[in-house]
């Protein structure tokens, strides 16, 4: 199929959380003169940094990255707002005539990109803080009682719960994949995946992560935005003195594991995704994308 040559080439790698995203995607950046998007619904957040895997200050320098600290930590930041900033940093990008390369695992960002989501209007905010105060049950309940389908909503997850309420049951509408589109996705083994977000999360605590939370909480209290996260989230026990670091560790391994399950569970229902199974032979993708880009 020839490209439309109207549609800036867009390289897009997904995959599970701790999966090695990050530094493929600057290696191949720096080899095909690229720039990177970031496809995250929590590195959007400044002060986030630690908890969320945040590009470091020194990968930053080696590759411009765009849609990192857009918003403060109790901002409201939604999948709709994402589709229109990464839509003009992939324009923008190309006409310098460096390669757009979006890089995350937020399903719902990357899907609003390359299938040109039409996303329903944001809900109240007031309503929104009402309807959070209820527990998933609750929001099941009232699910149910407004005649509501669930569909393929986690019922575990309560701000989906939550924007099915706000919709009443609305879905975004979705058009064809957009062209002059190549998206990578990186096949983790499970068992080591699990060894590598353990990795991650002694290493997130080694870096200051209990003093990025408590700085965040005291500043924003516990109900804003960046502290609904994995990583964050699961420290409220601590700071309330009834639990111990460990029990935040051993909560935020679990979450990260739920999370990539949820990951792999939509990036499997893409059937345009080329896989490629991990540790990767990155010169297997480099050649797989020139052979793209010289379509």
């Amino acid at each position: 199929m020839v490209a439309n040559p109207r549609v800036s080439p867009l390289l897009v790698i997904v995959g599970e959380t701790a999966s090695g995203k990050t530094a493929l995607s600057i290696s191949l950046a720096q080899k095909l003169n690229g720039e990177i998007i970031c496809a995250d619904s929590w590195t959007v957040r400044r002060q986030a940094d630690i908890g969320t895997a945040k590009p470091s200050a020194e990968e930053q320098k080696m590759v411009p990255h765009h849609l990192l600290d857009v918003v403060d930590p109790d901002e409201d930041f939604t999948a709709a707002v994402f589709k229109k900033l990464a839509n003009e940093a992939i324009d923008e990008i190309a006409s310098r005539g460096k390669l757009p390369i979006m890089v995350g695992g937020t399903g719902l960002y990357v899907d609003g990109v390359l299938y040109d989501y039409g996303f329903l209007p944001a809900g109240d905010r007031s309503e929104r803080e009402e309807l959070n105060q209820l527990t998933n049950e609750e929001l099941l309940a009232k699910i149910d009682e407004l005649g509501l389908e669930l569909g393929e909503v986690d019922i575990r997850n309560k701000r989906r719960l939550i924007r099915l309420i706000e919709t009443n049951g609305a879905v975004p509408t979705r058009q064809a994949m957009r062209e002059n589109t190549l998206t990578i996705g990186l096949k983790y083994d499970r068992s080591e995946l699990e060894k590598r977000v353990i990795g991650r999360v002694d290493g997130m605590l080694e870096a200051g992560l209990e003093d990025e939370v408590g700085a965040i909480a005291e500043r924003y209290g516990w109900d804003c935005e960046a502290l609904k996260g994995v990583g964050y989230a699961q420290w409220r026990g601590y700071f309330e003195g009834v639990e111990t670091v460990e029990d935040a560790r051993q909560k935020i391994i679990k979450q990260t594991l739920d999370l990539a399950k949820r990951q792999r569970t939509w990036f499997k229902r893409n059937k345009s995704i080329q896989w490629f199974t991990t540790p990767v032979n990155e010169a297997e993708i480099v050649d797989t994308i020139t052979t793209f880009l010289a379509i």
